[in-house]
């Protein structure tokens, strides 16, 4: 007898659902929100389900790895579309849910998301600790630039010079004219210097781990292409295999025009912007023609 389960996640348990292949409930039950809880269920009933289906989330990527070192025949499948078919039910419950995702694995109407390598994740996080570094960085100048406006402070360009050195010479002059400009200072001018440090250490390993990697030194043959480039692509696009034409990565960013067509219509729109936002915006910006107000990424 041919078994099919789904699971519906949530942060702290999982509602499980098992079908047989006409699609009778079989067992019900939930578990912890962990891969061996997972496990311990199935092998406590003596249930070895042919496919066992959970949809993308928060959880899905640290489960799926966990269930498939476990040999646990796992898939991870689009939240978003499966979610079309789980709204035609009346009611809402994480045990429906579990059904209808158990459903969608005995019929196999859904649609499987990659799970990138663990190596991939790394690169993906070690560039996006940069990018939110920097970005905490710009938040916090803003602020105190918005600030000394309203005295009358206006502060002028900052160089890159000595991590930004300049930007807290000036909060601590602005701090001489005002006691409670002062106390602002003090601790602004602290937590710049850290950020800036971070910021620093953090490009210095995005650039040292670009250098160690053959294919982004060859991607950064390419005019425009820097680390954070090459990186990124290569932790999104993870396994080149997986793509059976090159023309499918462009789908697959987002980077290629929608289509409707019905009976005598037949319109091409603007480009679809699924998948990756950030590497999606890297790309146009590295495409773009350089000028005086352009810089390479």
């Amino acid at each position: 007898m041919e078994y099919y389960a789904g699971l519906d996640v949530s942060l702290k348990e999982i509602s499980i659902c098992v079908v047989d292949h006409d699609g009778k409930t079989i067992a019900r039950g939930t578990c912890p929100a962990d891969p061996e809880g997972v496990a311990g269920w199935f092998r406590n009933r003596l249930l070895t389900p042919r496919r066992i289906v959970h949809e993308s989330g928060m959880l899905s990527i640290w489960l799926q790895r966990g269930m498939m070192r476990l040999g646990l025949t796992a898939t991870c499948i689009d939240a978003r579309k499966a979610h079309k078919a789980l709204s035609a039910r009346l009611n809402k419950s994480d045990a429906a849910d579990a059904e209808g995702l158990a459903q969608l694995a005995r019929t196999g109407w859904f649609t499987p998301i990659h799970i990138r390598n663990e190596d991939a994740d790394r690169l993906r996080s070690l560039v996006g600790a940069r990018e939110r570094m920097i970005r905490l960085r710009k938040d916090l100048e803003g602020h105190i630039r918005s600030v000394l406006k309203t005295f009358g402070i206006r502060m002028t360009g900052i160089g890159q010079g000595r991590q930004r050195q300049n930007f807290r010479d000036q909060l601590a002059a602005a701090g001489e004219t005002d006691p409670v400009l002062r106390a602002i200072a003090d601790g602004f001018i602290t937590a710049h210097s850290t950020l800036c440090q971070a910021a620093d250490d953090l490009d210095k390993a995005v650039k040292k781990k670009a250098k160690a990697h053959p294919v982004a030194r060859r991607l950064m043959t390419i005019p425009g292409v820097g680390p954070v480039n090459a990186l990124s692509f290569i932790a999104l696009v993870d396994d080149p295999k997986r793509f059976n034409r090159a023309t499918d990565v462009g789908a697959f960013l987002g980077l290629t025009p929608k289509r409707h067509q019905s009976s005598e219509v037949d319109w091409s729109g603007r480009v679809s912007k699924c998948g990756d936002g950030t590497m999606r915006g890297l790309l146009c910006l590295t495409s773009a023609p350089m000028g005086p107000n352009r810089t390479n990424c």
